[in-house]
């Protein structure tokens, strides 16, 4: 009785603390946001994008821009919109892909940061206030800005324990005090049977009931890539694989030595050139050290990177339209549990790091993450490592204050800093506050460099990005109508690509069916067509690995599946770029090693070593049935050879699950595909008594019996060939 008096009194000081904290900072209202009454409205966008070849030319021809942005991230795009809308000359350069690092790899969520009010009300914090009252004023901007990137979704947060039930509601209920006007919707608290029927999947016992509350979930690579069109649709010159690979500086008129353009590299072609600028911002995230030892070697390292991994797993572990949220893992981290493009995504975790181009998950991480999983979900839900989709790490750039004495303490929310060379470095932050970060690094780089703007103040503030200005939440049904596609198609491509879907629609090929008219996936399982190959080109898709990972998302919900769908996208992509038959080779296995170790299909437990109990006879029939489904001889069984053994079966209605159920009964190292020293380990088990049966064994010799069948048809009979005269 004790212990629960005192965890009532806790939630009781608790809430008086937090209503009394939050009402006083309300009162403390920062300036509204205005714009100056000298500043011109923003310039009209280009109706057409200019093509990559004519940006690669501009950036190349030795012209003085005004700012010239280092990284190509949601940071680096918000910098060149922003600076570009008000009236400065602007080029940005990125070594790798718009959005390839650390913003493409989030949890896709578009949020304030409840645990960061929790200890701004707990600690009695303004400045960490400050920052949650800003990520809500930009989540509600992004939401507007880029509809069809970006939509409301509702959380679920499960309480086990009575006396959490008054402390997580007050603390939920700040969290929509604190975002005011700007609030998406408001929370709720809901009974156990309620939370229940909106969470099926959820641990029924113990459980006292749950708390909904609401924030964003975009499509985190698309938005930054519609950033960085929109830049360039206003002017900006934006290039994706472009290095920077020196600093050039001159004296200024008091002797100083300050920045005045870069040396830059074309990773495609390795040309060489010069940009000559009067502002160089640095926004690498990760690689932010690497720049500001480039323009100064002497200075201390600010960044302490952090991985972040997450997993993808099927979609019916969580409800369409619901997500979840651990408050308290077992090592004190928040895992969120979230429905995303028809998957789930579960994440993340937090481990120092080292950085790099390449961040890989390890095997440790996806269990970790599934065994906190495991905690919320009920019985009947399975949680196995097989179901893991894709894995991806992420790297935050975790920084700390140069502008402050003490720099061991990391900064809670972004710096902006200026060096005695004048290079402009925006670090931190998040991906919900980019447009911020954005508006505050050119307002310091105007008054750094002296650059006379035509428009002293930003003009982003609610500025529909790419695709959003004509975008309306019924526009797919246009599409299925006018173009004849299919209304999963149809509704994906609205989503992605906003007004732009028609001018994909139009680039679509024939199917050669009755319905959909237009329209060809290049895999089954997934909305994606053929024509959104044709138009990544146009968003200056320039290789396998970025059409696959950030113009459509295939390898961040299924690795295997993108594996699979390779070749089409090679092919499509060959005839837009004139890739050589090598080329297309080289994309290709360029493209499986980053599936393989960036998105998680190397980070799987070892096949296990058991010894084969099968005779020489036996070993080899195996491995001509193995052989007979292995049509393509690429050394092991993938989905799509499962998928057509069958459909040759006349079992062509086989569902995508039932697919991916016959392939993990055999899968044992878990990479989404089936190796030959797999299926001899199954027979053995078979022969043995370990198993007792194998879907995908009887499909081999199914498969041998139906290849044996068709060789004797095709024999001449002796009366056939005229009695052999």
């Amino acid at each position: 009785m004790a212990s629960r008096l005192r965890k009532f009194g806790i939630t009781a000081v608790s809430a008086a603390i937090g209503a009394g904290f939050v009402t006083w900072a309300l009162d403390q209202k920062p300036p509204a946001y205005t714009v100056s009454s000298e500043a011109k409205a923003p310039p009209k966008r280009k109706s057409t994008l200019p093509p990559r070849t004519e940006q690669v030319k501009a950036i190349q021809s030795g012209q003085d821009y005004d700012v010239l942005i280092i990284g190509g991230g949601a940071t680096g795009a918000g910098c060149a919109l922003d600076s570009v809308t008000r009236g400065l000359k602007t080029a940005l350069i990125e070594m790798d892909d718009f959005a390839s690092g650390t913003s493409s790899r989030s949890t896709k969520l578009i949020h304030g940061g409840v645990r960061y009010l929790q200890k701004a009300i707990l600690g009695l914090d303004y400045e960490q206030y400050r920052m949650v009252k800003e990520a809500l004023e930009e989540r509600a901007n992004m939401l507007e800005s880029a509809p069809h990137l970006a939509h409301p979704l509702p959380i679920m947060l499960p309480v086990y324990q009575w006396w959490q039930v008054p402390y997580y509601w007050v603390g939920i209920k700040c969290y929509d005090l604190v975002a005011g006007g700007r609030n998406v919707k408001s929370s709720y608290l809901l009974s156990k049977k309620e939370a229940l029927e909106l969470f099926p999947m959820l641990k029924k016992e113990k459980l006292c009931g749950a708390i909904v509350y609401y924030d964003g979930q975009q499509d985190d690579a698309r938005m930054a890539l519609a950033v960085a069109l929109t830049a360039a649709r206003h002017g900006a010159t934006v290039c994706n694989h472009t290095e920077v690979t020196q600093l050039i500086k001159k004296p200024d008129e008091n002797g100083n030595q300050v920045l005045c353009g870069a040396k830059c590299r074309d990773v495609i072609t390795g040309k060489e050139f010069t940009v000559k600028a009067k502002c160089i911002i640095n926004a690498t995230g990760p690689f932010t050290d690497s720049i500001r030892k480039m323009d100064d070697p002497s200075v201390k390292s600010i960044c302490c990177p952090s991985s972040g991994t997450h997993i993808v797993l099927p979609g019916y572990y969580s409800p369409e339209q619901m997500g979840l949220l651990d408050p308290s893992t077992s090592d004190g981290r928040v895992i969120f549990f979230l429905p995303w493009q028809r998957q789930t995504i579960a994440g993340t975790t937090d481990t120092p790091c080292e950085v790099t181009r390449t961040p890989a998950p390890t095997d440790d991480e996806i269990n970790f993450i599934l065994t906190e999983i495991k905690h919320y979900l009920n019985a009947d839900v399975d949680v196995r490592r097989g179901d893991v989709l894709s894995a991806w790490t992420g790297i935050r750039p975790l920084v700390s204050d140069p502008n402050k004495d003490d720099t061991q303490s990391l900064a809670r929310n972004h710096i902006v800093h200026v060096s005695k060379s004048k290079l402009i470095t925006i670090a931190g932050g998040k991906w919900t506050t980019y447009r911020a970060m954005a508006e505050h690094t050119i307002d310091a780089a105007i008054k750094a460099c002296n650059l006379k703007p035509e428009r002293p103040e930003s003009v982003t503030h609610l500025m529909k990005i790419e695709g959003g200005q004509g975008w309306t939440p019924t526009m797919y049904i246009r599409l299925v109508q006018d173009f004849g596609l299919e209304c999963e198609v149809a509704q994906h491509l609205a989503k992605t690509y906003g007004d732009r879907a028609f001018a994909v629609a139009k680039m679509a090929s024939l199917t050669g069916k009755r319905w959909p008219i237009i329209g060809n996936k290049i895999h089954p399982e997934f909305p994606y067509i053929d024509a959104e190959i044709k138009y990544g080109v146009r968003e200056y898709a320039m290789n396998a690995v970025d059409m696959i990972a950030r113009r459509l998302r295939l390898a961040f919900l299924n690795a295997q599946a993108a594996s699979e769908a390779l070749p089409a996208i090679v092919d499509i992509m060959g005839e837009e770029l004139k890739w050589s038959k090598d080329e297309k080779e080289k994309q290709i296995k360029k493209a499986r090693d980053f599936l393989n170790l960036e998105m998680g299909q190397q980070a799987s437990t070892k096949t296990r070593d058991l010894a084969l109990d099968l005779t020489n006879d036996e070993v080899s029939m195996y491995t001509k049935r193995f052989s007979l489904i292995d049509k393509d001889k690429k050394g092991f069984v993938s989905i799509n050879d499962i998928r057509r053994a069958l459909k040759s079966f006349g079992d062509a209605d086989v569902s995508g699950e039932q697919l991916h159920d016959i392939l993990k009964e055999i899968d044992t190292n878990m990479n989404g595909q089936v190796e030959l020293d797999e299926y001899l380990q199954m027979m053995s088990a078979i022969k043995t008594g370990h198993v007792a049966y194998s879907r995908f064994a009887m499909m081999a010799e199914m498969e041998e019996q139906k290849q044996e069948a068709e060789s004797l048809k095709k024999k001449i009979t002796v009366d056939r060939s005229g009695g052999g005269l």
